[in-house]
């Protein structure tokens, strides 16, 4: 019998022991209490895990029906709180990815039906869908299947999804297919001028490149960076703000290898949101470039608009770094010994009145759950919206905080959130996920 078991007691008579309870007392007899049969509560499967989203419902990106008829419309434009998705219920979801008022899921399937969308689709960016010839949706409430070209449906698995204003990467162990809008080139292809995207059905492969594995995607608003298993960046899309590291403004259909101060390093990690990036390499150092008008990056001559990649010289006293994010005007890392820090403009986590800052500051372990009572409580990883951010704990707890746009918190409350609050959530948070006015969690069950 294990601590998930329950035992049903009859009453007897011939029994001088009793259980007391707060109206009545009963025997028990224990020979036949033996002999009763176990009932055990069943444990779930361990690839299973639970699907919460929350915040603008308007959209369809948190894949719940909406219906515009319905009384107190306006009680109901945002959940939120987290509430249970159905379509993880439905499908094994392995990872997702937040775009502008879309999502994407990745699930485990054994037909080309591995990746799904929904939400915001005006641009194709969850694939082409319509009810009838000619009339594409351009709002899609549950998620669709995105059907992709795999060559071996069966075998092929989807390793990381990333999204952007208006289009998606999906990375396979097929290579790399993005779909979407391709204004700037964030597709990784050549742009066709006065091309409709809300009636595109065309999905751009890249197997690898310069005959290297891509192991890594990640989207900001209009541009796209991918890693390479030797380490090295490649970017195209918007450069305007100098997002893409290529050492000029323009914009680049192509998939072009990043050099700078990041030439000779093996980076690990990307992040970017809107229109600044960072990097992480293998030594625990941080690089950035892009739009830097929010002090997420000082320079000597002062410029906002940083066209290659640098050094970020200030968190070199912060200890090994092993997780990066960025948010649309502020960033935050995580060192080895589980300590968060933030910079930029925005809510940092540290109160109201720090909203600005061009160093560093250190969040409170305490506001991630550390006490007394959990002492070994540590923050694992940590991510960002356009306008909040959060953390996952070695508890599985989630911590948020930040702008609290259409209720993409999950507070329960529609009040902006000055540093970090545990949210109430029914799972061991793995992997949250957070776009602009809504979040994603993928959460293993307690039992």
């Amino acid at each position: 019998m294990n601590k998930f078991s329950r035992i049903l007691y009859p009453v007897s008579k011939c029994n001088k022991r009793f259980v007391s309870g707060p109206k009545r007392k009963y025997p028990i007899d224990p020979e036949h209490e033996r002999s009763l049969p176990v009932f055990q509560y069943s444990v779930s499967n361990e690839n299973y895990r639970r699907v919460f989203s929350w915040g603008n419902i308007c959209t369809g990106a948190l894949g719940k029906p909406f219906h515009k008829s319905e009384e107190n419309i306006d009680k109901l434009k945002h959940l939120q709180f987290p509430k249970r998705l159905t379509f993880g219920e439905q499908h094994q979801v392995v990872t997702a990815a937040c775009g502008f008022g879309f999502t994407v899921f990745a699930v485990q399937s054994d037909t080309n039906q591995k990746v799904y969308g929904t939400g915001i689709n005006t641009d194709s960016q969850i694939g082409y869908h319509e009810i009838r010839k000619d009339h594409p949706l351009e709002v899609i409430f549950l998620p669709k299947p995105i059907d992709l070209p795999f060559k071996n449906p069966v075998k092929s698995k989807v390793t990381k999804l990333a999204a952007g204003r208006a289009h998606i990467l999906v990375l396979t162990d097929e290579g790399l297919f993005t779909l979407g809008n391709n204004a700037y080139g964030q597709c990784g292809r050549k742009v066709i001028p006065n091309e409709n995207y809300s009636k595109s059905n065309y999905i751009n492969h890249i197997e690898n490149i310069d005959d290297k594995k891509i192991v890594d995607v990640m989207c900001g608003q209009d541009h796209s960076l991918i890693l390479t298993e030797d380490g090295s960046v490649y970017s195209c899309g918007w450069g305007a703000d100098g997002q893409t590291g290529l050492e000029h403004f323009n914009n680049c259909s192509e998939f072009t290898k990043v050099n700078g101060d990041i030439q000779n390093e093996k980076i690990i990690k990307l992040s970017s949101r809107s229109d600044f990036v960072l990097a992480l390499n293998d030594k625990g150092q941080v690089f950035g470039w892009g739009n830097t008008e929010y002090g997420q990056m000082t320079l000597p001559g002062g410029d906002q608009q940083v066209a290659s990649p640098h050094y970020i010289k200030m968190l070199s006293n912060l200890g090994r770094i092993k997780c990066i994010a960025t948010a649309g005007a502020f960033c935050l890392v995580l060192n080895d010994n589980g300590q968060v820090f933030s910079w930029g403009y925005g809510l940092l986590g540290t109160g109201p009145v720090a909203e600005l800052s061009r160093k560093p500051i250190h969040i409170p372990d305490t506001l991630f759950g550390k006490n007394d009572y959990q002492s070994d409580s540590t923050v694992i990883d940590i991510t960002c919206g356009l306008y909040h951010s959060a953390a996952i704990t070695n508890h599985g707890d989630l911590f948020i905080w930040g702008r609290n746009k259409n209720g993409c918190l999950g507070l329960g409350r529609p009040e902006d959130q000055f540093f970090p609050l545990k949210v109430a959530i029914g799972g061991y948070v793995e992997q949250v996920i957070c776009g602009i006015d809504h979040s994603i969690a993928i959460c293993k069950p307690f039992i």
